[in-house]
């Protein structure tokens, strides 16, 4: 993509607006693509670390750093695989062999496959569960964001067995810390038809303006 220089203005004024061109691209560019529609190689280990440098820019009120991402190399795609199956048993215990196996595939779709996990209390009461998800997700759209840039597809992947017994062992978890989902990244094998992104009016209001106290109990 080429955005042309501004050519006018001091050149901060300049930089600063061609910043804000590329930001507004990558922005329109940035979609979700989920794990089968993604294809090897996965990013290099130079951009894996750019990726995760990314997750650092994230706001972090009282620098808790309360999410950490964990990776799963294709080594241990196997084991992953297994927690699947796990988690699907603890759920259905009447799955069959078909289910599970399906479950198991799961695990090695992703061509970079990384662990988003929260720690949502334990060590500053003061600072509530929902900033903590807030930076998590922003450090999660970050490295989205600086994918996207790179030429790379990624995408979230959630699901009941991010809750398992089995998963929490196999990551190692702590009481305090939550799965919140894996981060897929690869090269995109198949497009997917861009969604219609919702208009500002549908998410945006003035305090004052008719309706924009909507929800508010009246007294």
């Amino acid at each position: 993509m080429s955005i042309p220089p501004e050519s006018h203005g001091s050149e901060a004024d300049g930089d600063a607006a061609i910043a804000a061109q590329w930001t507004r691209v990558l922005l329109q560019q940035r979609r979700t693509t989920l794990p089968k529609r993604l294809q090897g190689p996965g990013p290099d280990p130079a951009q894996q670390a750019e990726i995760l440098a990314a997750a650092a820019a994230a706001p972090d009120h009282g620098q808790l750093l309360p999410w950490r991402f964990i990776e799963v190399p294709q080594s241990q795609r196997a084991s992953l695989g297994e927690a699947f199956a796990a988690a699907l048993l603890e759920r259905d215990g009447q799955a069959d062999e078909s289910a599970l196996e399906q479950a198991r595939e799961k695990a090695y779709r992703a061509p970079w496959l990384l662990l988003a996990v929260a720690r949502l209390r334990g060590d500053d009461a003061a600072i509530p569960a929902g900033e903590r998800l807030l930076s998590t997700g922003c450090a999660i759209q970050n490295m989205l964001l600086l994918a996207t840039a790179m030429g790379l597809g990624s995408g979230l992947t959630s699901g009941k067995a991010l809750q398992s017994g089995a998963l929490r062992r196999l990551f190692g978890l702590q009481p305090d810390e939550q799965a919140l989902c894996f981060v897929s990244v690869g090269h995109v094998g198949q497009a997917r038809k861009p969604r219609e992104r919702p208009p500002v009016s549908a998410y945006f209001s003035r305090l004052g303006d008719a309706g924009s106290d909507q929800g508010a109990s009246s007294t």
